[in-house]
């Protein structure tokens, strides 16, 4: 079957720069207003509205209405992959010292709509393969008896991942240009950071600041040492890596 009319439509759906920072914004998972969307792509309301009903026929977007207001998230985590993979691409191009321009907290720690990218999430990513806890490739990740063990630990409840989704795979990180975790258990190590309130949302953006309690909990469990608290004074990210992963303890 010709599918090429088909990638045709949806980029130059994804093509249009309202529609694109609006896609954008809902990366974090979260649910927006018409008119919240309209303020963040720079277009008139009415405008915004247009561009919705493009996006939301094409089945990129999800609406749910509550009373008078309605509001509007990504259809599915794959359409989140599909952005997170086009902004690796828009970074590419001729050799320049510093591609990335989003901010360094952004940087830092950001959610890749229902899991964590940016520094921290690869350094955590990088720490499961190497002790051999993660075993992973481009197409998936699976587990090992001793990662089991050490999730066990950690507090995660690894029965509880939905069947329905990817168990777990890399997610190529737009501004490290490796890979996260994605997928049901990428989605676990974010809630138990948002329920331990190691990591807190910056308003209005997909940035996440690294609490006091989280540099503590990313060196106890991780051995990822060396992750910038709220008020920045936690040292540098040239150290995330050093360390060993120990086995969570509170």
């Amino acid at each position: 079957m010709d599918t090429g009319p088909k990638i045709a439509q949806v980029a130059a759906l994804i093509g249009d720069p309202a529609r694109a920072n609006m896609l954008s914004a809902l990366m974090d998972g979260r649910t927006l207003t018409a008119s919240e969307l309209a303020y963040v792509s720079g277009v008139a309301p009415q405008t915004a509205s247009g561009h919705l009903a493009k996006l939301s026929d094409a089945g990129l977007l999800a609406l749910a209405k509550r009373g008078r207001r309605r509001y509007f998230r990504l259809a599915s985590p794959h359409i989140a992959r599909v952005l997170e993979g086009l902004m690796v691409v828009a970074q590419e191009g001729p050799a320049r010292r510093d591609l990335w321009r989003g901010g360094e907290t952004l940087r830092h720690a950001r959610t890749c709509y229902d899991h964590m990218a940016g520094r921290v999430a690869v350094a955590i990513a990088d720490r499961l393969v190497q002790q051999s806890f993660i075993l992973l490739d481009e197409d998936g990740g699976q587990l090992t008896d001793a990662g089991r063990s050490f999730f066990d630990e950690f507090g995660v409840d690894l029965h509880l991942a939905s069947r329905r989704r990817v168990f777990c795979r890399p997610c190529l990180d737009w501004s490290e240009r490796r890979p996260h975790l994605a997928g049901a258990l990428g989605a676990a190590i974010l809630h138990h950071a948002l329920e331990h309130d190691w990591v807190e949302h910056v308003r209005d953006s997909r940035a996440l600041v690294v609490t006091p309690a989280g540099v503590r909990g990313l060196a106890t469990t991780f051995g990822i040492e060396g992750a910038p608290s709220r008020d920045g004074r936690e040292g540098q990210f040239a150290s995330l890596s050093r360390g060993r992963v120990a086995a969570f303890s509170g």
